[in-house]
């Protein structure tokens, strides 16, 4: 008799239920709704996935409200005239001393302006003027009363982004750095630029696949940490790493990477990889790498991605080494997919898991950051036409997506480097990672969108598996969550939002970096810091903000508090496991990176 997977073993042990009432049937759509559906995706296409309606109601609401504010317009008449009197008053100031500061501030982040001729005439003058009109609409576009936030930020967004465009630094004339780079190279700048973006323009247009630059090859000197691939079915394969110490913990630890990008972020090059210095810690690391889903895989579907993913791997592991509890850890989408399966294992009396890990990766979507600006009802429903006739939302669709949130500098600044001073984009580890993007299949996203960006119901207590619904209350298991202080993508406050909806013993890092700059802080990265607090089981809730005052940052990597928190949590050292588990059906099917990483 086939040995039963142990979900079914655990749910064989669980008392009936009485089944919830059947759906009431729903009636068929008429055939011609097709047609509405591939003229909304043609347009879906044309827009990069950006629904007109949702463009057209955000400035709607924004005007409604603002005609009947006089005040507000008053206001807004007073902050131009004052912008205006500033930049005129420091255009015609005379002589400026070097100390002296500008009227207006770039951001932070902009560094669109750093080059020191920025500071003569008349390009002084275009960057203030510039920077005054962005003072004015970040004005413009706060929320008012009575209107919608999401519509608020819609148009501050979208102003940003229209400003963004008509920067002086977008245009060689405007911008000092192309004229003194083209009278330096009497002109050849602007030839290098023009084969470079007729190179683009091709890629673009035929969606080829750029090959790794020299010294960046996958499996070479990417992804290059040794190992098996111990299992493999069709969504995923099961890398397990070679031992590089004489004894290891009996407790394997599990990565589960985000399906939007390959897995190598977390084995990226041999002197920053997560994956490798666990390794050296004597840890026996598994790590799953997705497949680059194609059409014919467009209705898998998230339980499918839990189920035939992260359970599938789990009970590889446990194939491979018995009677013992896993580490499990998942970074962005795939930490948000972990607590999934870890509150079905609890709420089904499965205790596989000896902690969770969860890195830069949300349990609640509220406040998700600028993501949530492409995600209402007519956002998400115009992205499923999109994927409705494709069978999956592309490459370069989420590409946009995420650019456009720092446009300055990851569209008009590369711009400007590579078509007008005719620079090649220096090849880097994280950039070549950056660029090997995947599809995702249409039906597992628009459950995604829904179920938990546009509905959030992990949170809330209104997300069912197998019919019943799951609570991350249900959790015991230990809990490590990371966050990033500059993350654009899954904001630090939203990913502390853990301690919120959990009851467990828990430690909480908020380190240095962005999104995927601040996982990738390993023991040596200069100016690196993080703060680190431990919440007892049951302990009272303390408020983001006020963690992090209580709270003083720590110089150097968070890699070794993880360490020293899983080894807390792990048996005494014993001799390295088997690669793969023969006797089980679990040969070794060839050499780590594998072939989905390959995928294009």
């Amino acid at each position: 008799m086939a040995k039963l997977r142990s979900e079914e073993r655990v749910a064989a042990r669980l008392p009936a239920v009485i089944p919830p009432p059947a759906a009431t049937p729903k009636t068929e759509p008429h055939p011609h709704r097709n047609l509405d559906r591939a003229a909304r995706a043609v347009v879906a296409r044309m827009t990069g996935g950006v629904s007109p309606h949702s463009v057209i109601e955000a400035w709607m609401d924004w005007a409604l409200h603002l005609s009947r504010s006089p005040g507000r317009q008053l206001e807004l008449v007073e902050r131009a005239t004052q912008n205006a009197t500033k930049l005129w008053a420091q255009t015609f100031d005379g002589i400026r001393h070097a100390e002296d500061k500008d009227c207006f501030q770039p951001q932070p982040y902009d560094h669109r302006f750093t080059h020191p001729t920025w500071d003569n005439q008349p390009f002084m003058l275009w960057k203030q003027g510039f920077l005054a009109m962005h003072d004015w609409w970040d004005a413009a576009t706060e929320e008012m009363p009575g209107q919608s936030k999401r519509d608020a930020d819609r148009i501050r967004f979208q102003m940003r982004q229209t400003l963004d465009l008509m920067s002086p630094s977008n245009f060689p004339l405007t911008n000092p750095e192309i004229i003194a780079e083209t009278r330096k190279t009497n002109g050849s700048n602007l030839l290098e630029g023009a084969a470079h973006f007729t190179d683009d323009v091709i890629q673009t247009l035929t969606q080829t696949h750029k090959p790794a630059p020299k010294g960046y090859e996958i499996g070479k000197d990417l992804a290059c940490t040794p190992g098996q691939i111990v299992f493999r079915n069709d969504l995923f394969e099961l890398i397990q790493y070679t031992p590089q110490t004489e004894t290891v913990h009996p407790e394997p630890i599990l990565f589960i990477p985000a399906w939007i990008m390959k897995y190598y972020i977390l084995d990226l090059s041999p002197q920053n990889s997560m994956v490798k210095y666990l390794v050296q810690q004597g840890f026996t690391v598994f790590m799953i790498s997705w497949c680059n889903p194609g059409a014919d895989q467009a209705e898998l579907s998230l339980e499918d991605y839990r189920l035939n993913g992260v359970m599938a791997a789990i009970d590889a592991i446990n194939a491979i080494i018995p009677d013992q509890k896993i580490h499990a850890n998942g970074y962005c989408l795939g930490g948000t997919l972990l607590a999934i399966a870890a509150s079905v294992m609890a709420r089904d009396g499965d205790d596989r898991l000896a902690s969770l890990t969860l890195m830069a990766a949300q349990v609640d979507f509220a406040e998700a950051g600028e993501l949530l600006l492409f995600v209402d009802e007519s956002q998400v429903s115009f992205i499923e036409d999109l994927m409705w006739i494709q069978g999956y939302l592309d490459r370069p669709q989420m590409t946009r997506t995420f650019a456009t949130i720092r446009a300055e500098d990851l569209i008009y600044s590369r711009a400007v480097h590579r078509y007008f001073l005719g620079r090649e984009d220096l090849p880097s580890d994280l950039l070549v990672w950056n660029g090997d993007t995947t599809r995702m299949p249409a039906r597992m996203h628009s459950e995604y969108l829904r179920g938990l960006f546009l509905e959030n119901r992990l949170s809330a207590g209104r997300f069912a598996v197998k019919g019943r619904v799951i609570a991350l209350k249900d959790i015991t298991t230990p809990l490590f969550v990371v966050g990033t202080e500059t993350d654009h993508i899954a904001p630090w406050r939203s990913v502390y939002k853990a301690q919120l909806f959990t009851d467990s013993d828990l430690t909480f890092v908020l380190t240095k970096g962005g999104h995927n700059g601040g996982i990738l802080s390993e023991p040596g990265h200069q100016g690196r810091h993080y703060r680190i607090g431990h919440r007892k089981s049951g302990a009272l809730y303390m408020g983001p903000d006020a963690w992090a005052r209580h709270h003083a940052p720590n110089a150097g990597s968070w890699w070794p508090e993880m360490t020293s928190w899983l080894q807390a949590r792990s048996g005494g050292r014993v001799g390295p496991p088997a690669m793969g588990a023969p006797e089980r059906g679990l040969d070794p099917l060839g050499e780590a990176p594998g072939t989905y990483v390959h995928q294009v």
